[in-house]
């Protein structure tokens, strides 16, 4: 299982297409599309504002966890 799957579920989910997901992180969709497809490596910042954007945690993003709740911010 690859992470590329859980970020295409996630915008799927979300009704989003990959052009959306990357206007709204300020990213070109080109380069999106090469994240989500597991082309290019994700910077973790851009892990972070995709978790923040789904609600959820980046041990779901990464599978560290099938829970897609995100944590309780300290």
């Amino acid at each position: 299982i690859m992470m590329k799957t859980r970020l295409k579920d996630l915008r799927i989910s979300a009704g989003l297409t990959q052009k959306e997901v990357a206007n709204a992180f300020g990213l070109k969709t080109v380069t999106y599309s090469r994240y989500e497809n597991g082309v290019h490596k994700i910077p973790v910042k851009v892990i972070l504002n995709i978790a923040d954007f789904y609600d959820t945690s980046v041990d779901y993003i990464l599978y560290r966890t099938d829970d897609s709740k995100p944590y309780p911010i300290n």
